[in-house]
C-alpha cells in the first residue's frame, strides 16, 4: 500500500535570487518538493530538497517511525545485462546476488581491490541475467568508467 506524507504548514517559496544560484537540472518531483516547503539546494547538478520546513528531527522521526520519500530520479541508472551478469555483479560488489527474486533489491558497497570503497549503490533484480543498478547522482561517470573497465565474460 503506497504511503503518502502530508505537512500542515507554510510553504517554502524560492525567491528569484535563489533560483538565479540554482543552475541545476530540476526533477519531476521538483514542483512537489517546493510546494512541499523543501528547502532547495545544487546537488550533483540538480535542484533538490535538502531539508523541509518542519525540521530534519521531525522527518527522521516521520522516517522511523511511518515512512519516508527519496527522489531518486537525478541518480544515475546503468543497467547490467547477460548470461554472465550476476558473476559480475557477485564480484564487483560486497553483496550476493544469486538469490533474487525479481523485483528485489539490494544495497551494497563497490569495492576496489585494495578493499576501498568506491561507491555504494543498489541493485534491483529486473529479471534472470538482468539487473538495474542505481549510483549516486555526483558519482555516476565514475563508477560507470569504474564498472566498464571490471567487466569481462558475457555481458
Amino acid at each position: 500500500m503506497p504511503c503518502f506524507l502530508f505537512r500542515k504548514q507554510k510553504l517554502y517559496q524560492i525567491t528569484a535570487q535563489e533560483e538565479k544560484h540554482m543552475d541545476g537540472k530540476k526533477t519531476p518531483l521538483y514542483g512537489v518538493h517546493v510546494a512541499s516547503g523543501g528547502k532547495m539546494v545544487e546537488f550533483g547538478g540538480y535542484c533538490l530538497p535538502v531539508q523541509y520546513g518542519t525540521g530534519v528531527i521531525r522527518e527522521h522521526m516521520a522516517v522511523r517511525t511511518a515512512c519516508g520519500l527519496f527522489d531518486v530520479s537525478h541518480m544515475g541508472e546503468i543497467l547490467v545485462e547477460g548470461e554472465g551478469a550476476v558473476a559480475y555483479l557477485n564480484r564487483l560488489l560486497t553483496n550476493d546476488y544469486t538469490v533474487m527474486d525479481p523485483g528485489q533489491a539490494r544495497y551494497s558497497p563497490m569495492c576496489r581491490e585494495d578493499g576501498g570503497t568506491v561507491d555504494d549503490l543498489i541493485v534491483c533484480k529486473k529479471a534472470e541475467g538482468s539487473y538495474f543498478v542505481v549510483v549516486n547522482a555526483s558519482n555516476r561517470d565514475k563508477d560507470f568508467a569504474w564498472m566498464k573497465a571490471q567487466r569481462s565474460g558475457a555481458l
